[in-house]
């Protein structure tokens, strides 16, 4: 009897590492849609070539608007009727002035 129940564990545990690599029929954005996307939003004036940006988000933000409204397919950018909550503060590198007063106690 013993022996049954090593072998019952012994296979769930084999069986478990099988059932997490299943895949779902739902593959989601496809690499051609992510294409197609990252091209629209080049068009519409995003470089994602700038390497480090401060202003990432409002960048591509900002060229997602473009692209939405220069193009009818209703892929990326944000959909009519959609609201936002809050405010966005204001960003800018800082100045030689202010990195010594970050690093050094604002001396």
């Amino acid at each position: 009897m013993k022996s049954f129940i090593v072998t019952i564990a012994a296979a769930s545990a084999l069986a478990l590492p099988v059932a997490s690599f299943s895949q779902t029929t739902d593959t989601g954005t496809t690499r051609a849609q992510v294409r197609a996307e990252l091209q629209q939003l080049e068009q519409a004036g995003y470089d994602p070539g700038k390497g480090e940006n401060p202003t990432y988000p409002a960048d591509v933000q900002a060229a997602e608007a473009r692209a939405s409204a220069t193009s009818a397919t209703g892929y990326g950018g944000t959909a009519s009727g959609s609201t936002s909550f809050g405010s966005r503060a204001t960003t800018h590198p800082a100045s030689a002035e202010e990195m010594h007063q970050i690093y050094f106690g604002g001396q």
